[in-house]
């Protein structure tokens, strides 16, 4: 698998999807980026400043937080949310 050049849809310039990225995208069973990586980062940063937060309270600590999805009590079938600093001790535990 050699490097593959590569027309960014955005902005027009050519990119190169090396053969280490092929392999990464291919093991996760994703398509080629369409993108350069200065386009992806903005239409990522795009994304993040639309994104609507919602105010919750942390299940495991008590604080007070925002979270990127409307939180739903487990009556009504949600999970416990989590503040960014439980959450991340949480994922390191695992």
């Amino acid at each position: 698998m050699a490097d593959q050049e590569i027309t960014c849809r955005d902005c027009g310039a050519t990119f190169i999807f090396t053969e280490g990225e092929q392999e990464f995208y291919s093991s996760k069973n994703l398509s080629a980026p369409q993108r350069c990586k200065e386009c992806r980062a903005a239409a990522k940063a795009k994304r993040m400043s639309e994104r609507q937060m919602h105010d919750a309270v942390c299940a495991k600590c008590g604080a007070e937080c925002q979270v990127p999805f409307k939180p739903r009590s487990v009556e009504e079938g949600g999970k416990p949310v989590l503040c960014r600093e439980c959450f991340m001790a949480e994922r390191g535990n695992q």
